[in-house]
């Protein structure tokens, strides 16, 4: 049962949720439907996404509590699985309908926590696919990773799957009180034992310093303070709104190459730029923001896992310098002197840590690393597929990531990659942010600019 407990990490997404803030991650899609061959049914689709479950066990688990919080849930076999309360049909012709309606819910906690929802006739002809898993259960990248599960890198799908698959008995209320008062037992000898392994293990009591003082790092920069500017920062609904871009992946490569940046920092500036345009349209004078930026520390061999292998730094998004060039330089040095640091390994060292202490102690350090007064804002940058993906001979066309945020926050940015473009999604609260839109349009045309730039130094130099 060791294996299928939820770190504390994943445990935290679960504390930090409220009926205002739903932390599911997501993405809605868009797929054309091939002229050569019949339109898939959304029955069809259902089974399809049925027949690929074995690929992905956790999404047949659902997580058990453990008596008097003894410890962190575990995943359990959900007994009364079934598709169809998973994969539903929206009649909507209109994907962003979809999407706002399908966001705006909270995931049941009594069984897996994820859904798809297919939108089989959208009024371009095309099929939509709106997804969203629980935190808990993934993170960005491993959200990626589900909906590659249900693609095939050619459009003739492989024969449907079968895994004979029955659910495994729950565990009863004393097997998992005994099992968390185990799990907690064995964190307590891990910290008892500390001296004994620095004196068997000499190398890595030397690197504990350096570890101790990247995890102090983290916490140093996750206490200060943010802006809490409105409308980034007030009282939320449940409401939710999707705004949308896209753009070519080679501008964002060219704009990386001439201003000696990544692509994560063209996307902090050109965000940064586009809520000073923002701002200022709505009468506000630009002030830096607290942006929370996760950092993925899955390896390639942890690539087909689920729950939560992210770590996070937080960067001011430089909203009040007027000079776009001078924000992906400014952006990238916070960003190269944090990773020098090594700041996300410190935070994921301060998380482990809080893993040790009672549950709590780790409800209150979740709420207030998630706290208003912590950050103003997130902003993700996820990898997508590099090659094109289809679903029963549908091609995938267009992606656009769904990034969560907290209770008393108002926007997510995140951005993706299908191929060679670029997309990128402003999730909002369309009650705090109603202006989620213009800000999408604000952030593209920042794009514009920062590529007009790119290519005025490219042809200098």
């Amino acid at each position: 049962m060791a294996d299928d407990r939820l770190s504390s990490l994943d445990a935290s997404f679960l504390e930090v949720e409220t009926p205002a803030a739903h932390m599911h991650v997501g993405w809605a899609s868009l797929f054309a439907v091939p002229a050569d061959r019949p339109r898939p049914g959304f029955e069809q689709l259902r089974e399809h996404v049925g027949s690929r479950m074995a690929r992905a066990p956790r999404y047949r688990q659902r997580f058990a509590e453990i008596p008097l919080g003894a410890a962190d849930p575990v995943w359990v076999d959900d007994e009364g699985f079934a598709i169809d309360r998973h994969v539903h049909r929206s009649a909507s012709s209109d994907l962003s309908e979809v999407v706002d309606e399908v966001m705006s819910r909270r995931l049941s906690r009594d069984r897996p926590m994820w859904e798809l929802w297919i939108a089989d006739r959208l009024g371009d002809g095309r099929i939509g696919v709106v997804g969203k898993a629980h935190h808990a259960m993934v993170d960005g990248l491993a959200a990626v990773e589900l909906a590659t599960l249900l693609l095939d890198p050619t459009p003739e799908p492989p024969e449907p799957e079968t895994d004979g698959w029955s659910p495994a008995a729950p565990p009863g209320a004393f097997a998992l009180f005994a099992g968390g008062l185990g799990n907690r037992a064995s964190r307590a000898l891990d910290v008892a034992t500390l001296p004994l392994q620095a004196v068997r293990h000499p190398r890595k009591a030397l690197s504990a310093p350096a570890r101790a003082l990247e995890a102090s790092l983290a916490l140093v920069d996750a206490a200060r303070p943010g802006a809490g500017l409105p409308p980034f920062v007030r009282p939320t609904s449940p409401l939710r709104h999707l705004a949308t871009a896209r753009r070519p992946l080679e501008e964002l490569r060219q704009i990386k190459a001439a201003l000696g940046a990544s692509v994560n920092d063209v996307l902090l500036a050109a965000v940064a730029g586009g809520i000073r345009a923002f701002l200022r349209e709505t009468g506000t004078e630009p002030t830096r923001l607290k942006t929370m930026v996760p950092v993925s520390l899955r390896s390639a061999a942890e690539a087909e896992g689920l729950g939560n292998r992210i770590s996070f730094v937080f960067v001011d998004l430089p909203c009040d310098e007027p000079d776009p060039v001078r924000r992906v330089r400014e952006v990238a040095r916070a960003m190269g002197t944090r990773k020098e640091a090594h700041e996300p390994e410190g935070a994921d060292a301060l998380m482990r840590l809080v893993g040790y202490a009672p549950r709590s102690l780790q409800r209150v350090v979740s709420r207030l690393v998630s706290s208003p007064r912590s950050f103003d804002l997130v902003v993700s940058n996820i990898p997508g597929p590099p090659e094109p993906l289809w679903m029963l001979g549908c091609r995938l066309e267009e992606a656009y990531p769904i990034v969560p945020f907290a209770d008393s926050h108002s926007l997510s940015v995140g951005l993706t990659t299908v191929c060679d473009e670029a997309f990128l999604g402003l999730y909002a609260d369309r009650r705090a942010l109603p202006g989620a839109d213009r800000l999408a349009e604000l952030v593209d045309a920042e794009f514009d600019e920062l590529l007009t730039a790119a290519s005025a130094l490219a042809g200098v130099e």
